[in-house]
């Protein structure tokens, strides 16, 4: 009798090692490796889910018959958006987020919706009386929905063959254990293996799958890196648990563009569409306040215009602070060297504070000329009227560059009400520079921006 395997995963990234070591080589965590049982002494030969279609051969290129498929369109537009028009036949979906931030409520929201299909929605955290109780907080029923509570993958597969669901919805991968690996559920090798059976099943009868996975405390997925290869897509839902908007963010897409996002807004009745989610990201503000600029950002397709918050002040503890949140920390110095050497101002001894409101991540260079003016109306204590948006990307000389999408950017600015926007001269080909509700100002310099925004008024 062969003896068994074991090896050694770290719990954090998923490092495989021979050996224990106190601290991981690969993300330096310390006493995260743990032993698991890669190969039993007695190993089945046998898959949880046998493929239909055991015979298979090489074929040309030009003898495969491709059948365009329609995706499955569900009444969450969000959703459709993110995963580039619907969900696709037999796609494998990974969607991860902080714990209570939810995911859960995400999933049955969407397959209580599904009342055209059969849904199975598999639990391995919940009992079905609590998933019952969420259901009725979110004032939806279907009788398309079903739900099962298990974690033995043989059990689900068994349940599955009769059933024969439309869409399989899987809550968590972490908790969810095959009789062909040793170790428990959550481990490395446990979620590996459970998540090559549910691709298999996808892959083979067509069936999209959803699986729910935790995140550790760095933001990653849980379970090995190679996870995020074996899925056809990677979903990341974010947002900070104190507050009521949700993001929707894609890591991944096989099937479309992976600069999507969707947003929501959890109310006590589930998780509510947010269609224009220009309006929430732009504060309403009572009186006129310095350090405040909006920018213009593109997400896939979608223009959002969002607040940029500054807060310039005297550097009272000698070194000054550079901190900003959810702008690239090392943008934020070089477009503060800029203003230091093309603009003259002062900035050296000064703390710098820069935030994005809403909570988002921005890495759109379009959202520089609003950082700069955001910077400057701090530094000079002078507001920038709210009726002025920016879009625009600046270089190392203090000169406005061009950036994509202009004319949507406008477009979008002038739907919400903006009377004015600053863009580069050399955008301005071809635009129509005095519309009806807006006036499109270009500039091609640094200094043209300050003269017309600040000594203008």
């Amino acid at each position: 009798m062969a003896k068994a395997k074991t090896a050694y995963f770290c719990q954090e990234c998923g490092y495989n090692s021979p050996k224990w070591v106190g601290r991981c080589p690969s993300c330096g965590e310390w006493n995260t490796l743990v032993q698991e049982v890669i190969e039993k002494e007695d190993k089945k030969t046998s898959v949880a889910w046998k493929s239909v279609n055991l015979a298979s051969r090489p074929k040309a290129i030009t003898e495969i018959v491709y059948e365009n498929e329609p995706r499955i369109t569900t009444k969450d537009g969000e959703l459709n958006r993110v995963l580039g028009g619907g969900i696709v036949q037999g796609s494998l979906v990974l969607i991860g987020g902080e714990p209570g931030i939810g995911k859960s409520t995400l999933m049955l929201q969407i397959a209580l919706t599904l009342s055209d299909r059969r849904v199975l929605y598999v639990s391995g955290e919940e009992s079905e009386q609590q998933i019952k109780m969420r259901a009725e907080r979110m004032l939806s029923q279907s009788d398309k929905c079903y739900i099962l509570t298990e974690t033995h993958t043989e059990n689900i597969f068994r349940q599955i063959e009769e059933f024969k669901p439309e869409v399989l919805v899987v809550d968590s991968i972490q908790t969810m254990q095959s009789a062909y690996i040793e170790s428990g559920a959550g481990s490395v090798s446990q979620v590996r293996e459970c998540t090559a059976e549910f691709m298999k099943y996808a892959k083979d009868t067509g069936v999209p799958v959803f699986l729910i996975g935790h995140i550790t405390k760095d933001g990653s997925l849980a379970g090995p890196k190679v996870l995020e290869h074996m899925v056809d897509t990677v979903l990341q839902f974010e947002g900070d648990r104190h507050t009521t908007y949700r993001i929707l963010r894609t890591i991944k897409n096989r099937f479309g563009s992976t600069s999507e996002l969707g947003i929501y807004e959890m109310h006590g009745a589930g998780l509510r569409e947010v269609s224009n989610p220009s309006e929430i990201l732009i504060s309403q503000r009572d009186e006129p306040v310095s350090g405040i600029a909006i920018g213009s950002m593109m997400e896939g397709n979608r223009p959002l215009l969002i607040e940029i918050q500054s807060l310039v002040s005297v550097a009272t503890y000698g070194t000054p602070q550079r901190s900003s949140t959810g702008f690239d920390a090392k943008r934020l110095q070089m477009l503060l060297a800029v203003l230091e050497k093309r603009g003259g101002f002062r900035l050296g001894v000064q703390d710098v504070f820069l935030n994005v409101a809403g909570g988002l991540r921005v890495e759109d260079p379009a959202i520089d000329l609003a950082v700069i003016a955001s910077i400057v109306s701090s530094y000079e204590d002078k507001f920038i009227p709210a009726s002025v948006s920016f879009a625009a990307e600046v270089g190392l000389g203090g000169e406005v560059r061009a950036v994509n999408r202009i004319e949507s950017r406008i477009s979008e600015a002038e739907k919400l009400g903006f009377k004015k926007m600053y863009i580069s001269k050399y955008n301005s080909k071809g635009l129509e520079l005095d519309r009806p509700q807006m006036k499109v100002i270009p500039v091609a310099h640094l200094d043209q921006l300050f003269m017309d925004l600040f000594l203008g008024q």
